[in-house]
């Protein structure tokens, strides 16, 4: 009976020292310091608004083409006896030059007949005149009366004449056959492809390859209803007179090195595209193989390019970073103070690094171009300049409170010169 109560007072005794070390430790525990429950200022990038005259530009991609392309084919018949060395895939070649020549041995005889049969022919009529001057001649001396025209050999006449004109026919057929011998093209060009080669027999209409001209090349550049009004040209537009067309600069990659040629908007297609809902217009470069090469490189026909067309100017339009831009037309401007203000804008054009915009801002705001989450109206900010440098006038400044206890370090201090000042007051005491 007594162990059992000396053990029930053991465990008492445990308890109320467990509880005790427990309130101790809660009791002397450091006061939490009290955080700043605003939120912090976001920080950001911004940039001046500039307002200025800007003059747009389209941006569109497209193949260059030549003007002329045709297929070679003879008019005649016959066994290729010539063949132009510059007539191969790529070969240059003049206007008029003799690419290909048929046999024209046929072609001669033929001219020399078609000749002969002419002389015939003047000699019947140079006969028949001097017969009708004759029975003329006899009328008057014995007839009486108007003679009739079989007397006066008027249709034998008529039908020398005739024989004659039929006679020059063929001699300017046989002639013509035997130019087409000779087979050219009437630009100056390049040859595309060639399927013939010397001593082959061609027939009326084969093909013997295509060539194409190199006195300009053409370009299709797709535009928008929007591109349109940038460049601000009717939807029925045509260079005539005065007017050369609109500058556009070409562009493209040659061999690992940037090209650029320079040519003209000379008109647009008839009629809008039914599938793609877009107007094409034609840009012209002259002489893409000679004068308007880029140092060297010519504008190939086949080479795809990216075109920029110099269109309308806008005066006192406000420029911005393209980053700028929020959605389809919003941006964040930096007010002053530092807060944070979205403002609805009326985008005119942008591009990769620059944003153009009419209303809905001022000159020489600052506008936010680095990202933000959760962005609202009147969000504190601290904005920053391209260099990382802080704008007080367009940032919020944190002002941190004093603290209004001590920190343990000052309190331990403080208890290090409580416990000084009690030695050496008994240091006198013992010495009184």
């Amino acid at each position: 009976m007594g162990i059992l109560i000396g053990r029930i007072l053991f465990i008492g005794v445990v308890i109320l020292g467990v509880a005790g070390l427990i309130y101790t430790v809660f009791m002397t525990k450091p006061e939490p310091v009290r955080g700043n429950a605003e939120p912090r200022p976001v920080a950001v990038f911004v940039e001046e608004v500039q307002m200025q005259n800007v003059s747009l530009t389209v941006t569109s991609q497209g193949q260059a083409q030549p003007r002329t392309q045709i297929s070679l084919v003879p008019q005649v018949s016959g066994r290729i006896t010539f063949v132009n060395e510059n007539f191969i895939e790529g070969g240059f070649f003049e206007a008029g030059e003799t690419l290909v020549r048929v046999e024209d041995a046929d072609y001669r005889l033929a001219v020399t007949r078609a000749a002969a049969q002419v002389a015939q022919a003047e000699q019947l009529l140079v006969r028949e005149q001097a017969e009708s001057d004759l029975a003329r001649s006899e009328w008057e001396e014995l007839g009486e009366g108007e003679a009739s025209t079989l007397t006066l050999r008027e249709p034998q006449m008529a039908e020398a004449r005739a024989q004659l004109a039929a006679a020059n026919a063929s001699l300017q057929s046989a002639r013509l056959d035997l130019q087409r011998t000779r087979i050219s093209a009437p630009f100056p060009g390049r040859v595309r492809t060639k399927n013939v080669g010397l001593g082959q027999f061609v027939s009326l209409g084969t093909p013997l390859g295509e060539v194409f001209s190199t006195d300009s090349v053409l370009i299709r550049l797709p535009l928008t209803d929007n591109d349109l009004g940038l460049l601000g040209i009717p939807i029925a537009y045509n260079a005539t007179g005065d007017d050369q067309g609109i500058d556009v600069i070409l562009t493209a990659t040659l061999a690992g090195q940037p090209q650029t040629w320079t040519g003209r908007i000379t008109r647009t297609d008839s009629a809008i595209d039914p599938q793609t809902r877009v107007l094409y217009a034609i840009a012209e470069v002259e002489d893409p193989y000679g004068a308007a090469a880029s140092n060297g490189a010519p504008l190939a026909v086949g080479l795809f390019v990216s075109a920029s067309i110099e269109g309308r100017e806008v005066a006192n339009a406000f420029v911005m970073p393209r980053s700028a831009l929020r959605g389809e037309d919003h941006v964040y401007v930096a007010e002053e103070g530092g807060t944070l203000s979205i403002r609805t804008v009326n985008v005119i054009t942008s591009s990769t690094d620059r944003l153009v915009v009419s209303s809905g801002i001022s000159d020489h705001d600052m506008v936010v171009t680095s990202p933000i989450r959760g962005a609202s109206d009147g969000m504190r900010i601290q904005s920053l300049d391209v260099d990382g440098v802080m704008i007080e006038a367009y940032s919020t400044i944190i002002e941190v409170p004093e603290e209004d206890t001590e920190t343990d370090d000052e309190a331990a201090n403080d208890n290090d010169e409580d416990e000084t000042n009690s030695a050496d007051g008994e240091t006198v005491a013992s010495a009184n």
